[in-house]
């Protein structure tokens, strides 16, 4: 059964029979044969055949999934504690949006470590609609976005405000923007619109990356006040450049060891009023 459910779970999130042979080196009659046996087993249909490569899911499918997503977690949990004899180390997997990742969760960390070291810690970046998404999927616990990102499955917490900033050589026709699924990219388009400009732009997928070429001189951009050095030019914007970031989660932790790490960093953002 669980590899059926494993199957079924690949398909459901690629809504591709070819893509989940690839994904699990098996072939593509094998993938069909399993969610065939899969459906038979539990009556009902789980996939609606569009032609020969679309598919679509059915309501009980998604039933199905988002318990599946509940279950990997538990038995995760369970395989763990049976291979280690003494008290199992938790594992928590936390993803965050470029800014947040690199200014803000460092300082997050230092007291998570601190607190919790029993835990071991996982941390990645992805853009906010990336990080939404691992975090439906269960492959991340917690999650940090700079958009008012939120679906059924998902507990959202403003926890600060980030402050943005015109930066950079301000004589320069060149901007340094971000991709269109970036947080700030909105920023910057409302800021080109509200001043008529239609400027030269440098699309530059990392804040990082941003903020060496503006400490080299090279042309000016929109981005958060926390990323500034000493190198960097800038001019403070309206209150409307202000932006706020989320806290996200599942509306399922199982086990004790996260819903505690949950609670500390909810606490935490509204002890210290970031």
């Amino acid at each position: 059964m669980f590899k059926l459910l494993k199957t079924f779970r690949s398909v459901y999130e690629t809504k591709n029979f070819s893509k989940t042979a690839e994904n699990l080196f098996i072939s593509q009659p094998a993938v069909s044969n399993q969610i065939k046996q899969l459906e038979e087993e539990l009556n009902i249909q789980l996939f609606i055949r569009n032609g020969r490569q679309e598919i679509s899911a059915t309501k009980q499918a998604d039933i199905l999934y988002h318990h599946l997503l509940n279950l990997s977690d538990d038995w995760e949990d369970t395989l763990h504690a049976l291979q280690i004899q003494t008290i199992p180390r938790e594992t928590c997997r936390i993803v965050a949006s470029n800014t947040f990742a690199v200014y803000y969760l460092p300082e997050l960390m230092k007291q998570l470590s601190q607190q919790f070291p029993a835990v071991s810690f996982i941390l990645d970046m992805d853009n906010s609609e990336q990080v939404l998404d691992r975090i439906e999927k269960h492959q991340a616990h917690f999650g940090f976005i700079e958009k008012p990102l939120i679906t059924n499955l998902i507990i959202r917490q403003q926890i600060l405000t980030d402050e943005l900033v015109h930066a950079g050589d301000f004589t320069q026709d060149l901007w340094l923007v971000r991709e269109e699924n970036s947080g700030v990219f909105h920023y910057t388009e409302r800021y080109f619109l509200e001043h008529n400009l239609t400027p030269q732009k440098m699309l530059i997928k990392n804040n990082e990356m941003i903020v060496r070429c503006l400490e080299q001189g090279i042309g000016q951009s929109i981005l958060s006040k926390k990323a500034l050095t000493e190198k960097i030019k800038w001019n403070p914007l309206s209150k409307e450049y202000q932006r706020s970031f989320y806290f996200i989660k599942s509306q399922h932790i199982e086990s004790v060891q996260l819903r505690e790490v949950d609670r500390y960093i909810s606490h935490y953002y509204e002890q210290n009023n970031l």
